[in-house]
């Protein structure tokens, strides 16, 4: 489909990696201008070549504030122009109740929720200018709860609060903003999680039965084909809306299946 989102310049923050991958993967296929944010200058630059260089990229710690607003300006610079905001960067990084602290989950929400606010605090009046969309990538933890990890479950309840607060506030601008909620997608960080377990193939199996749509994970290809499609105008009377690609992980009654 030709999404009309050529020369478009949109940020994808963790873009080197996973999810963010596929998403600079799908958008440079539509010849949109991805702009890989990210801590690994060498994971940047891999991912750039592997689209032929057909994007950019810039270097920066994001659960830094001061390194979120160097990085806007830095896009700007460049192009004079934001036409699009995926903030999706972030870890499951299992700072629980009982094993956490107050430092690590302060911590946690700055690598999980804050650069989210600042990213578009700082993109937005470049945003206003092209009247661009912002996607939010969050997690079925928000929603079904994981266990141990309640630093990053309350990054995407904000994620998903934010993507709404953001939809009103924004309504006058013409910026449409929604959410893309994750549930199972296999991506080298999970698969890195997976292999610490005693029995990784035997969990996987185990999961991948309870994904009701196909008894498979989704792919980072399907996560980033619903964020090019929610970033263009093909999508465009939709904003606040928290969309699950999931295989139906979250809502449908898997007792009946």
């Amino acid at each position: 489909m030709n999404l009309n989102l050529k020369d478009k310049v949109i940020i994808v923050t963790g873009g080197a990696k996973g999810i963010g991958e596929g998403i600079v993967k799908v958008l440079a296929q539509e010849e949109a201008i991805p702009v890989i944010i990210g801590r690994n200058e060498a994971d940047n630059k891999k991912t750039l070549d592997e689209i032929a260089g057909k994007g950019f990229q810039v270097t920066a710690e994001l659960s830094n504030p001061e390194g979120c607003k160097k990085a806007v300006q830095e896009v700007i610079k460049q192009f004079g122009r934001i036409d699009g905001l995926v903030n999706n960067a972030g870890v499951n990084d299992g700072v629980g109740l009982e094993n956490g602290n107050y430092e690590a989950f302060v911590a946690s929400l700055h690598k999980n929720l804050v650069h989210y606010y600042l990213m578009a605090h700082h993109a937005l009046p470049a945003l206003k200018a092209s009247k661009g969309s912002i996607v939010n990538i969050g997690s079925k933890t928000a929603e079904t709860g994981q266990g141990g990890t309640s630093a990053y479950a309350a990054s995407n309840g904000g994620r998903n609060a934010l993507t709404r607060e953001w939809a009103l506030e924004l309504l006058p601008f013409g910026i449409r903003v929604n959410a893309l909620i994750v549930a199972e997608c296999y991506t080298p960080l999970y698969d890195k999680w997976i292999q610490t377990l005693p029995n990784p193939e035997e969990t996987l199996s185990k999961i991948n039965s309870k994904i009701p749509f196909g008894n498979r994970m989704t792919t980072t290809e399907e996560i980033a084909n619903m964020v090019a499609f929610l970033l263009s105008e093909k999508s465009s009377h939709t904003t606040g809306q928290l969309i699950h690609v999931d295989g139906g992980y979250v809502h449908l009654d898997r007792s009946l299946i």
